[in-house]
């Protein structure tokens, strides 16, 4: 993380922006880990390459919506890549419990705010319903709910902002 990039920056506005980043991003283009990942990767100077790792977890785990909110894998991701044990220290036994447990306190925020960590039951609590997004049919009936205009571009923005909190705080210690 870049240290520098924050450096004479207000808490208050760099959460400001990168839920911005994070709604306009996935209002543009979709995937919302992704979008939750870039947002995070363009505040905080985080190493770009990590997006592509967020592809597949969009919708609740390619688009099939039965697994975690993309928003909030893109989270976990974003910690474990920041915090997480890498491959040269994959032999040591090192306790992580710091790590574990802000990812499940964003967990707790997060199913207290939207009602469950899973894709279905978010978009249940935020359109009324859930849908499969592989389905051309739901899939239009997703962007009528407004899905990419104020639902999930708000679950992206929220999340993201949850998360630069968390690495604001971190740095900030």
């Amino acid at each position: 993380m870049d240290n520098n990039c924050l450096e004479g920056r207000k808490k208050e506005e760099v959460l400001e922006e990168v839920y911005q980043k994070g709604f306009e991003y996935e209002k543009n283009y979709g995937n919302c880990c992704q979008s939750v990942i870039a947002a995070i990767t363009d505040i905080f100077g985080i190493d770009k390459s990590m997006v592509k790792s967020g592809f597949l977890f969009a919708g609740g785990f390619g688009l099939g919506g039965k697994g975690t909110c993309g928003a909030l894998a893109g989270a976990a991701i974003v910690l474990s890549s920041c915090y997480g044990r890498d491959r040269e220290g994959f032999d040591q036994k090192i306790s992580y419990g710091k790590l574990y447990r802000k990812i499940n306190a964003l967990q707790q925020k997060f199913e207290e705010e939207f009602s469950s960590s899973l894709c279905s039951e978010v978009q249940r609590k935020i359109m009324g319903r859930s849908f499969n997004l592989l389905n051309k049919a739901d899939y239009k009936e997703f962007e009528k709910a407004g899905g990419h205009q104020d639902k999930c571009t708000n679950v992206v923005g929220i999340t993201a902002m949850w998360l630069a909190e968390i690495l604001w705080d971190e740095q900030h210690q």
